[in-house]
């Protein structure tokens, strides 16, 4: 399951599919997805990213299928006490069970990234709330978890009725403002690359988005939450983003 990034946002939001986009962080400085996508992304209370004058770090992680690195990923998290939203499909649901509890039991959030991985810009809207409602009772059959506040589209797929059918249901968009291609697992490209591909679009207020099909991820993972707390960064859960939001 991918999530693509795209470099420069789309020009026109309103209406027909998109793709999530903007242009990276450059010197610490926040990305910028265009005054059209903020503007829409307020409209519905979503997110991308959080205050530009606070060195906090909100830590994602998507997941489609288990590639045995998660629990690596959940050590560290735990050792560094840094919260996290792993937002999981149905596929992960019911593979990994014993994982998505530990993720509950040990603080972090589940958010929704749908059942099937579908193109959410051509579902119905009873077809997309059926897609959220099934991750959403198979997470609280799993783990007792009852709330479920936050959804990413599979691939970053969206339009302004996605958005709107998600307000209304309840759920907040959560995109990411931090994010490279750690998705082939069968490309690794060592510790080192994934870490420095994070450090370098670092800055205020960051989304990130990795993905936990990824050794590199796992490896690089302490290395940089170590740093980055060095740096004078605190990791937030994204309960914080929008309780803080301008």
């Amino acid at each position: 399951m991918v999530c693509l990034l795209f470099l420069v946002a789309p020009l026109s939001v309103f209406g027909e599919s998109q793709s999530w986009g903007f242009k990276r962080s450059v010197n610490g400085e926040q990305p910028n997805a265009g005054p059209e996508l903020d503007e829409l992304l307020k409209k519905y209370d979503s997110a991308y990213k959080g205050k530009s004058d606070k060195k906090v770090i909100y830590m994602t992680f998507d997941n489609g299928y288990e590639n045995g690195h998660t629990e690596k990923i959940l050590d560290v998290l735990k050792e560094e006490k840094v919260p996290a939203t792993f937002f999981l499909t149905g596929h992960y649901l019911t593979s990994a069970g014993p994982l998505v509890e530990r993720m509950v039991k040990d603080g972090h959030k589940i958010g929704n990234h749908s059942w099937g991985h579908p193109n959410f810009s051509t579902l119905t809207k009873d077809q997309m709330l059926e897609e959220w409602s099934k991750v959403k009772d198979k997470t609280e059959e799993l783990t007792g978890q009852k709330e479920m506040l936050y959804t990413r589209p599979p691939e970053g797929v969206f339009n302004e009725e996605t958005l709107k059918v998600a307000k209304e249901a309840g759920y907040k968009h959560v995109f990411w403002s931090v994010a490279f291609v750690d998705w082939h697992a069968d490309k690794p490209r060592g510790a080192d690359y994934a870490y420095d591909e994070i450090m370098k679009q670092i800055h205020p207020g960051a989304v990130v988005l990795l993905h936990t099909v990824s050794k590199d991820n796992a490896d690089a993972l302490q290395r940089v939450i170590q740093d980055l707390k060095k740096d004078g960064y605190e990791f937030k859960d994204l309960d914080h983003l929008f309780e803080n939001q301008a």
